[in-house]
């Protein structure tokens, strides 16, 4: 063979198979479907982060970087999170401020439910609101609400149930009614995630139930062919009817019967603070009698200590204990007057905790247990004792022992670190019908039993 054709060929083939892995190289290389899986994901998770971080108000947060396997995605990345940080240098630091803060709480929150008594874990501990976090569609007036709510700046039935209710108004005030629809039969959806938003914030009471139940049933009632204004001026009307008539008048009417319970010389016994028995000691002052008044107060709340301050100023001679004393204090007491949360149907009383030990105590000394009640706060429902159904208090409230508005915390206060100990903060106890001898309600004096008879009459 020819040494030149031989060297030909042979230069041939080296072309060639460089052309070959030339055209290899700049081939593009096929990924697996692992690779390309981890790269969706990778995308996923990044666009996941980013939209956490906007709306967490720290959008300044850097995004999880891509696999090095797509160069064009670790710029486009890399680029808009540099875009991102520029816009919001400003707050930066508010933003991740409000982040840690919103993680301690909930850290903390999981610590707490983490450490509840066996016996009410069913029971779930209040925990608060957050505006920034609330639906859209929850009107201002129900978000502040719930705010006081949550931090307990609005206490007592009577007093829930009239700013629930005045919520309610501002809500129907600003309602519009969508095209297609009515009012009859859009409003109660309008109004569900108020009332689901004020119940998160705390669980709600019987009365602010029977309340929100007779708005439902005010708004079935409206005619159809009835303007918006004119439907809106008359539920608004309805719900100043029920604040008159079941609450307003109603405890005019309760102290009217409370003052034939009342003469000279007595000395009353009173637990906690109910704006009932407040009015009726009040009115009594006033009309001249001549009385002296017993306050038992507990902790944490200490509710009594503002219906001392208002007794006081009055000019009316007033006794403070603590609950502890309540079997000392009971051998001058003639009378006892107590408030109430709501009566259940087997004529068993559900008020603020240490109710039930006050009205044990003085059937004891067979003393008479008065209860000042509207009706409105009646329930058909039945209950035995208070493990069942009752709302738990945050049990830092309890570490608490400062008598004065300055929190003081004591030996409890390092709780959270000791795992054998554990809080209980109960608001709410049962007293059976049997201590209890007569209930004052706006439609006269009537034994404990007739609950239901009041319900099923009224």
């Amino acid at each position: 063979m020819d040494p030149a054709s031989k060297h030909g060929r042979t230069s041939n083939s080296s072309s060639s198979a460089n052309q070959t892995t030339n055209n290899t190289s700049n081939a593009p290389v096929k990924k697996s479907a692992k690779e390309l899986k981890a790269e969706r994901r990778a995308l996923q998770e990044r666009q996941r982060a980013e939209k956490a971080a906007r709306a967490a108000g720290n959008a300044a947060v850097p995004s999880k970087k891509p696999p090095s396997g797509s160069a064009t995605s670790t710029t486009v990345g890399s680029t808009s999170s540099t875009s991102a940080t520029a816009t919001v240098v400003p707050s930066e630091t508010a933003g991740s401020a409000k982040t840690i803060d919103s993680k301690q709480k909930s850290s903390h929150t999981k610590e707490i439910n983490n450490k509840q008594v066996d016996m009410f874990s069913h029971l779930e501990i209040s925990k608060g609101t957050n505006t920034s976090l609330a639906p859209k569609e929850i009107h201002p007036a129900i978000l502040m609400l719930g705010l006081q709510f949550s931090e307990f700046k609005i206490c007592g039935a009577n007093a829930r149930c009239i700013a629930a209710l005045t919520a309610f108004k501002k809500v129907i005030q600003d309602y519009k009614t969508p095209e297609g629809t009515t009012l009859s039969r859009h409003l109660p959806t309008h109004l569900s995630p108020q009332i689901t938003y004020l119940v998160n914030a705390r669980p709600m009471s019987v009365g602010m139930g029977n309340a929100i139940r007779h708005l439902k049933w005010e708004i079935s009632t409206i005619d159809i062919e009835m303007s918006d204004d004119e439907a809106k001026q008359l539920l608004c009307e309805k719900i100043d009817n029920f604040i008159r008539d079941s609450i307003t008048v109603a405890d005019r009417v309760i102290v009217e019967y409370g003052l034939q319970k009342i003469q000279d010389g007595d000395v009353i016994l009173t637990y906690a603070r109910s704006s009932v028995v407040q009015a009726l000691l009040l009115e009594a002052h006033e009309k001249g009698i001549k009385f002296k008044v017993i306050i038992i107060d507990s902790r944490p709340r200490l509710e009594g200590k503002k219906l001392l301050n208002c007794l006081v100023d009055a000019g009316i001679n007033c006794t403070y204990a603590f609950l502890h004393a309540v079997g000392f204090a009971m051998k001058d007491v003639s009378k006892v007057f107590l408030g109430a949360h709501a009566f259940m149907s087997n004529g068993a009383l559900y008020s603020r905790v240490g109710t039930a030990m006050v009205a044990m105590m003085a059937n004891e000394k067979n003393i008479p247990v008065i209860i000042c009640c509207e009706t409105y706060k009646f329930t058909d429902k039945v209950q035995l004792d208070s493990f069942v159904m009752n709302e738990q208090g945050n049990p830092n409230d309890v570490v608490n022992i400062s008598t004065t508005l300055t929190p003081k915390p004591g030996l409890l206060s390092e709780w959270l670190n000791k795992p054998d100990l554990k809080l209980l903060n109960l608001l709410y106890d049962l007293t059976p019908s049997k201590y209890i001898t007569t209930v004052i309600t706006e439609v006269g004096m009537i034994p404990c039993t007739s609950v239901p008879v009041i319900l099923r009459e009224y």
